[in-house]
């Protein structure tokens, strides 16, 4: 069966692209940068004919919606939203188009669209309430999904922070862990005392899985595993790993005002829908990216 991944060279779609030609599918992706491999597409997504004349070339027993633009400079928000909405839609018409539709469309949407809220257990049944531009576009582009769960056959997912080997060192867990590997004298974070859920990105990927192959279609689901993880868990557990004590320096500019001292997702939803996959314990994440960086 055919498999298409949009954002197939980020962080997610690489394991997500690698996990799926294990198990036997064929795998084509989409990317906004030039690649020499066979299966990758270069397309911007707010092309709809160029996006049309792949999904059709393809004909996709299942898509993976992973592409979205999380940072631009103040001078282009715009780009936000044409990327995660108008690219999500011309996604979803060209899908539309095909004589045999898909017979799943998994899109991610994203955890931060649920914004502040009173509760630290953030179920899906709560009223968005987002802070930020990228909060913003994705809880727009579920909206317009919404439209389509007449049409085609789609889950929409709500990931929380997730990690692993190969992420960016703009994210919390790679960049403590980078630091360790450098053995820096010293690393600048904000709040210690707030927990998050930090899961591995393998966990993540049985889950999308498991929702590639599940009943549900129609609906919004966090991906999650309900475990917080403070930070200072995280640099306990790097201290011990590796044998020496870094010095934190907490720079103000990353404190935020207000913050809530833990947030995880409910599983509850999920755990209705799938057979959780087996919790990996975050010194085990830990480990793993501390031998990749050194190997």
């Amino acid at each position: 069966m055919n498999v298409l991944i949009t954002g197939i060279d980020g962080f997610t779609g690489k394991y997500l692209e690698a996990f799926l030609n294990d198990k036997g599918f064929k795998v084509f992706g989409i990317t906004v940068n030039r690649s020499e491999k066979e299966n990758y597409i270069e397309c911007d997504l707010c092309d709809s004919h160029k996006v049309n004349k792949i999904i059709e070339s393809i004909k996709p027993d299942y898509i993976f919606h992973l592409a979205a633009i999380s940072f631009v400079g103040d001078h282009n928000k715009l780009m936000m939203y044409d990327v995660n909405v108008m690219g999500t839609q011309n996604i979803l018409d060209a899908s539309i188009q095909l004589k045999r539709a898909p017979k799943k469309i998994i899109i991610a949407s994203s955890a931060t669209v649920y914004g502040n809220q009173k509760d630290h257990i953030l179920h899906e049944k709560m009223c968005p309430n987002p802070v930020n531009h990228y909060g913003y576009s994705k809880l727009s582009m579920e909206q317009l999904i919404k439209t389509y769960f007449n049409k085609l056959n789609i889950l929409i997912t709500r990931p929380f922070n997730y990690t692993g080997f190969g992420q960016s060192e703009v994210f919390i867990i790679p960049k403590i862990v980078s630091h360790f590997v450098k053995r820096e004298p010293t690393i600048e974070l904000g709040n210690l005392d707030v927990a998050r859920e930090f899961n591995d990105i393998k966990t993540v990927i049985d889950i999308y899985y498991k929702l590639m192959h599940c009943d549900r279609i129609s609906d919004i689901v966090n991906v999650c595993t309900g475990q917080a993880i403070a930070l200072k868990e995280v640099l306990k557990s790097m201290e011990e790993m590796v044998g020496y004590k870094i010095e934190i320096q907490i720079n103000p500019n990353f404190v935020r005002k207000n913050e809530i001292p833990i947030l995880k997702g409910s599983v509850e939803k999920l755990q209705g829908i799938i057979s959780m996959p087996q919790y990996c314990k975050i010194e085990d994440t830990l480990k793993t990216m501390y031998e990749g960086y050194t190997k």
